[in-house]
């Protein structure tokens, strides 16, 4: 029987890490080693890491990347494998190394690059032109790079119709919610329509306002599961492909013949032979693993803590701090800094001010003693009757309005920077999706921080994500008084934040629909809501965008996050 042991390294890079990124490369490879791996794969751009942005500008970090390379090359023998890195010829390519017994043998150049959403990447790279098939242990391996599997009749049909009977993708997915599922159905169809074994290798990780979940997965000619990657975790996915199946389905497909005619007069492509002969060295036995995808809201969860930790500690942070007010969102932040990091290095800052609840103040106390932080208390009533004695006069004859209010949450802000700034700890930012996009955020107040955790979480799916994160503990980690608690900034006496803005529940709706899928009002009203409900929603949005502009960054779950994601001009007359 033809066989080919597989090796998906799913590992969790860092951009510009090339000496970090090149160590873990040549551990993983060692590991792969020992298991008989025929074939290891790596994910899109692994040595430099991925989106390496404007850093792809500089030539001195194209010539370093080209270092690592030939670092992964030496260090690569007795074994096949597949790398990304950034290729030189004249302009520069998204590639992918093929490297057998520690020489450079090929480079295959991504095809398709996405130039959409938070991808930019025709501002940086050219295009490649060719489909090559690679004959490794006697074994046809088609091999591209993420976007190029995405399309029907792509590259992957080409090789497959080019005589590959296993199609490599190694890429740099970013997650959002839903994404998992799209990915598998599509990777499936490709294996099905192409008559060919899928290796789709992702990237884990958090950079910057992405993650890439992992979830890298392998799927037989007929587009069933084999083996999957772990996700938001580092993992090293092994698995023996039947490569004989393969030929015996395509034996009763005559489209075959049909459509290699067709393709030869799209794509270039030819055979590079690596390896003919598969390996003769006995294989140890391989440990059997089941995993199943995580489902919403858990999967959300997954990606908010591991975007979290990865920013704190590929930042050079050791501790965090947060704003504990007694709400829900403050302690939605506070669970997943705690589950990102440990105990010990999140501390807890209550503010009370004159307008703050005893249930609010006891009720960061409870959490804090519960998730096991510590808990540092700063009233603000001295400070904030101070800064209304400076303002009385400039004050004089107006009436009390949102910018005494406002006033508290710049003194909040304005403390959790000062302990940031002695203490060398990084602010993590508490406001909403919901509260985001309408604005419903004190610019320099509670929008003050390092890094916007919730920044693309809904009001209605913190509600869910608490109720998660309590369902795994198995207790009321988080305590009910704080989930069943009226939404209110606090900054008046008996405010609500229905005061200003509809339910969260008629709203979140809303903001999806005018945000994330470019609906207009009329649109939107259609759908059954309330006109009047759509036009105020739609007149906040769009009036708080030079806030947004200001924000930290924060991880990306939604289809269409504020940021890199979604960008509008800030002077803009254009409404609806």
């Amino acid at each position: 029987m033809r066989r080919l042991r597989i090796g998906m390294a799913q590992i969790n890079t860092t951009v510009g890490d090339l000496e970090g990124n090149t160590q873990q490369i040549l551990k993983a490879t060692a590991e792969a080693r020992s298991l008989g791996v025929d074939l290891l794969t790596f994910p899109e751009l692994a040595i430099c890491g991925y989106p390496p942005e404007d850093l792809l500008l500089k030539p001195q970090f194209i010539k370093e990347n080209l270092r690592s390379l030939k670092r992964v090359v030496s260090g690569c023998s007795g074994i096949t494998i597949v790398v990304g890195f950034v290729d030189a010829k004249g302009d520069i390519y998204n590639a992918a190394a093929v490297i057998h017994d520690g020489k450079l043998v090929s480079v295959y150049h991504k095809i398709y690059l996405p130039n959409y959403g938070v991808f930019d990447e025709k501002r940086y790279f050219r295009a490649g032109s060719e489909c090559p098939v690679y004959i490794i242990g006697g074994v046809g391996i088609g091999i591209n790079i993420c976007e190029d599997i995405w399309y029907e009749a792509g590259p992957d049909t080409a090789q497959a119709y080019y005589g590959g009977e296993v199609i490599v993708n190694i890429s740099a997915s970013p997650y959002h919610f839903g994404k998992g599922n799209l990915r598998e159905k599509m990777l499936a169809t490709r294996a099905s329509e192409n008559v060919a074994i899928i290796a789709y290798n992702n990237l884990v990780g958090g950079q910057d306002e992405l993650v890439f979940d992992g979830n890298s997965i392998v799927l037989d000619e007929k587009g069933r599961v084999i083996a999957r990657g772990k996700q938001f975790e580092e993992d090293l996915v092994v698995a023996d492909l039947d490569i004989e199946a393969v030929s015996r389905r395509r034996l009763q497909n005559p489209k075959w013949r049909k459509e290699t005619l067709r393709l030869e007069e799209r794509w270039s492509g030819a055979k590079i032979v690596v390896s003919e002969v598969p390996s003769a060295s006995p294989k140890p036995s391989l440990s059997s693993r089941q995993l199943e995808a995580r489902s919403l809201p858990g999967e959300v969860y997954g990606a908010l803590v591991l975007g979290t930790r990865d920013y704190i500690i590929k930042n050079g942070f050791d501790k965090v701090l947060i704003g504990l007010s007694g709400g829900i969102d403050s302690t939605l932040v506070a669970a997943i800094a705690v589950d990102a990091l440990e105990p010990s290095s999140v501390v807890g800052v209550a503010m009370p001010s004159r307008f703050s609840s005893p249930a609010s103040i006891s009720d960061a106390e409870l959490l804090a003693k519960n998730l096991g932080i510590s808990l540092i208390t700063i009233p603000i009533e001295k400070v904030f009757q101070a800064y209304l004695e400076i303002l009385s006069s400039s004050f004089e004859g107006t009436k009390p309005n949102v910018a005494e209010e406002n006033i508290q949450a710049r003194i909040r802000g304005n403390i959790l920077m000062a302990l940031s700034n002695k203490f060398g700890w990084l602010v993590l930012t508490t406001s909403n999706k919901s509260e985001t996009a309408t604005g419903y955020t004190t610019l320099y107040g509670d929008m003050a921080g390092g890094f916007a955790v919730i920044k693309d979480v809904p009001k209605t799916m913190v509600y869910e994500l608490v109720g998660y994160r309590n369902s795994i503990a198995g207790s009321e980690l988080i305590p009910v008084t704080i989930i069943e608690k009226v939404p209110s900034a606090e900054l008046r006496p008996g405010q609500k934040d229905t005061d200003t803005l509809p339910s969260y529940y008629v709203l979140d709706p809303v903001l999806t629909a005018y945000v994330e899928e470019d609906k207009s009002i009329e649109q939107i009203v259609a759908m059954g809501i309330d006109e009047e409900v759509v036009k105020q929603a739609s007149r906040l949005v769009d009036a708080s965008e030079y806030k947004r502009r200001q924000a930290p960054p924060g991880v990306k779950i939604t289809t269409r996050a504020f940021g890199r994601d979604r960008r509008l001009p800030i002077t803009n007359r254009f409404k609806g």
